[in-house]
């Protein structure tokens, strides 16, 4: 499948953007997957083998939280458009919603002084103590704030942690059986960073922020193989059912393939990111460590990569130029085989 698309994986590994990924293309009943490259370089160079765990990084935000936040959406536990100060009082606005924190729509400000030496309680209370400013609702600006706020939300309202959330409302109703918050052999993940003082990072988080909230984090912080996450694809590409489990009501599913943040130019679902391919939305995520996820329910279809991209060194701005640059031709060759004559686009 998708011939120009594997084609340009391979120039990214040639040109070292990653040292390794594994990728899936889903069509309706067939789905076809790739590795390529190595998991690691250093301490020493190690093959890529099927099965391995990568850190998702912010896919972690649309597989575990966002999902659980339609699911307690879904038992009424919890409304879209209640201020955030209604399940969280000590926050400090009464005028951000939940949509707001999903969207990226808050203008929450972000900056905690030395944030990376709090332990979790302290980033917790400084996390809830920020304040937004006046483009509440009128602006996109992408952070994890909202996400882990969103997190403290899923904990409040079920007393069990967003990692024990996880557990029991997807990972063990979709078979999702090696996903976890806490891999147990790091050698079975992919590394990350050559990071200055934690050295090469490996089967511990990646994220900062994740690193200090573990398991109460809904950021960042599950690990997962490419198996696992074809298996939460498919529930959403059957509209929130897979062999016989259903994760998500049809509608709900229907009502993600909406813009809510309302914001013109910038169409953010809740939790996912959107562009259009013809008159319908497609879902997409990324992940800082250089994952990424493209759903397209309606036609059943979708494109997961999985890469380290920060071993060893974090090169953002290239990344995100090849990646998108990636996703364009991948686009492309979508709208040429559906007979789509106007492209979509990121």
């Amino acid at each position: 499948m998708y011939p120009y698309t594997q084609k340009k994986i391979i120039k990214m590994l040639e040109d070292a953007v990653f040292p390794g990924a594994t990728y899936t293309f889903i069509e309706k009943d067939k789905t076809e997957s790739r590795l390529v490259g190595s998991a690691a370089i250093l301490p020493k160079r190690d093959a890529l083998q099927d099965g391995m765990l990568y850190d998702l990084a912010s896919l972690t935000k649309v597989i575990v939280t966002t999902t659980v936040l339609l699911q307690l959406h879904e038992e009424g536990r919890v409304h879209f458009e209640d201020p955030v100060q209604a399940y969280l009082p000590a926050f400090a606005s009464g005028d951000v919603m939940i949509r707001h924190l999903l969207t990226h729509t808050s203008d929450l400000k972000g900056y905690i002084k030395n944030r990376d030496e709090l332990s979790s309680e302290e980033l917790a209370a400084a996390l809830i103590s920020l304040e937004p400013g006046e483009d509440i609702g009128k602006k996109v600006v992408y952070t994890d704030t909202g996400f882990i706020l969103a997190g403290f939300i899923i904990e409040k309202l079920t007393g069990k942690s967003v990692a024990e959330n996880f557990e029991e409302r997807i990972k063990r109703p979709l078979g999702m059986t090696e996903s976890t918050y806490r891999p147990q052999d790091p050698l079975g993940c992919v590394p990350t960073q050559n990071h200055p003082t934690r050295g090469v990072i490996r089967g511990v988080v990646h994220d900062p922020k994740a690193l200090i909230l573990g398991s109460h984090c809904g950021s960042a912080g599950l690990f997962a193989p490419m198996n696992d996450l074809i298996r939460f694809s498919q529930m959403l590409l059957h509209f929130g059912e897979w062999e016989g489990q259903r994760i998500l009501k049809e509608e709900t599913v229907r009502f993600l393939l909406q813009d809510w943040g309302s914001v013109s130019g910038q169409p953010r679902s809740l939790g996912w990111n959107l562009f259009q391919e013809g008159n319908d939305f497609v879902l997409w995520h990324t992940g800082y460590t250089g994952t990424f996820m493209i759903l397209d329910p309606n036609r059943q279809r979708a494109f997961i990569l999985l890469s380290n991209r920060v071993h060893l060194v974090d090169r953002r701005p290239e990344w995100i130029m090849v990646r998108d640059e990636l996703i364009a031709i991948y686009l492309k060759e979508v709208c040429e085989k559906s007979g789509i004559t106007k492209n979509a686009t990121v």
